[in-house]
């Protein structure tokens, strides 16, 4: 094995020893192509984790959702600047003075709903209850803005909640057909899907897990429509650096959505600018693009140089563990590759 993939083995076998129950991931550069894997992929067996394995991809799902809007843009059926009541009059009581833009970029001043949800008893007692996208609007709205739109910006899902309503608006289709048209079905992403009330996963897959007053439950079997257009997607490594290779070499958008999207805004954190559904990264040695998500029993990085010439996602199955911060797993992950 060169010592380059060794090194990235080491990073796998380092986040297991940390408490992951199984880890793997994708990894290409000049070097070539690189999966691996460790742990196992369900706990109290021997089963190994599967580098091509499925897992939920949390908030990367934002990037696809994005992606769209910018499409639509591009098409001139909507406009980035257009007011949120054009599309979902009265949804949302502030939104004649929120713009598309603003859902995009986290500037939009509304209540995160999922910082309402259940404790972990409570997700497990409702792990296959189907959720319409409205009582997530419905949670954040009770709460009210947590500022006037545009004049920070703050993490929120119900933004991504309201650009699914926005998507289907524009569309008269469902957002899960506009994805797999769009998205899925030009790029030939064959393991990448918008699972609605599926709780399945594909196999193979890797189990994750939820603490629940001490106790592990298995969360592989889910009904992701509670995250629905800001977090559901169910994907693959290897498609998901298919899926930002072509994004970010102009093969999804025209160069102006496309430079719409990196587009940045400041957070809380100096190395990290926010674009529209991705995320600009300043390491030491390189400037990557992507997202992070996790959903319960799945963590996703996924994060690529902007001419996609150097790519990682790993996908890492949880326990009772902290994950790892984003910022130290990939200078550990692009450093480790390029050290060798």
């Amino acid at each position: 094995m060169p010592l380059w993939e060794q090194r990235l083995q080491e990073v796998l076998d380092s986040l297991v020893a940390a408490g992951a129950a199984g880890v793997l991931m994708h990894y290409r550069d000049d070097h070539g192509t690189w999966r691996g894997a460790s742990g196992v992929a369900e706990l109290g067996t021997a089963k190994p984790v599967d580098p091509a394995g499925s897992f939920r991809i949390g908030s990367v799902t934002k990037t696809f959702t994005a992606t769209v809007v910018l499409q639509l843009a591009g098409e001139g059926m909507l406009s980035l600047d257009d007011k949120l009541d054009r599309w979902l009059p009265g949804v949302v009581p502030a939104g004649d003075g929120i713009t598309l833009r603003q859902l995009l970029n986290h500037t939009s001043g509304l209540y995160n709903y999922t910082a309402d949800l259940p404790d972990a008893a409570g997700i497990v007692r409702e792990r296959f209850v189907h959720w319409d996208p409205s009582r997530a609007v419905g949670m954040a709205t009770e709460r009210g803005p947590s500022f006037e739109p545009g004049a920070t910006r703050s993490y929120s899902n119900t933004n991504y909640i309201l650009l699914g309503l926005v998507i289907e608006a524009a569309t008269g289709r469902t957002y899960d057909t506009e994805v797999h048209d769009r998205i899925l079905s030009p790029l030939d992403l064959q393991q990448t899907f918008v699972p609605g009330d599926d709780v399945t996963l594909p196999e193979p897959h890797a189990h994750g897990y939820l603490a629940v007053d001490g106790v592990l439950v298995d969360m592989a079997e889910f009904n992701p429509s509670q995250a629905w257009a800001a977090g559901e997607i169910v994907s693959t490594a290897a498609d998901l650096n298919r899926f930002y290779a072509a994004l970010l070499t102009g093969e999804l958008l025209r160069p102006e959505e496309l430079r719409a999207l990196q587009t940045t805004v400041p957070t809380d954190e100096a190395f990290h600018l926010g674009g529209l559904g991705i995320s600009r990264l300043n390491l030491p040695n390189l400037v990557v693009w992507g997202h992070s998500g996790g959903i319960f029993g799945y963590r996703t990085w996924s994060y690529h140089s902007a001419d996609a010439t150097r790519q990682a996602t790993v996908s890492l199955s949880t326990t009772d563990a902290a994950a790892p911060e984003t910022y130290d797993l990939l200078v550990s992950v692009f450093d480790s590759a390029s050290q060798a």
